[in-house]
């Protein structure tokens, strides 16, 4: 499975509830916090919500291939 790094990269301030909870969800709360998530479509559609927000680049697998 296809795994990405999510970085925030803006702050939250002056953005709606909703930006602030899909951030929240994607596991990120701080400027220059990352998580990886598995690419799906329920994540596309949160880094729709806040791409203007975070960065994504794909993750470098650390286990086994797939």
């Amino acid at each position: 499975m296809t795994t990405v790094r999510i970085t925030q990269t803006r702050s939250v301030i002056g953005q709606t509830q909703k930006h602030r909870g899909t951030l929240r969800s994607l596991g990120l709360g701080r400027i220059g916090a990352s998580a990886e998530h598995a690419v799906g479509p329920e994540l596309e559609g949160k880094l729709r919500h806040v791409s203007h927000l975070v960065t994504v680049k794909p993750s470098e697998a650390k286990g086994k291939d797939d």
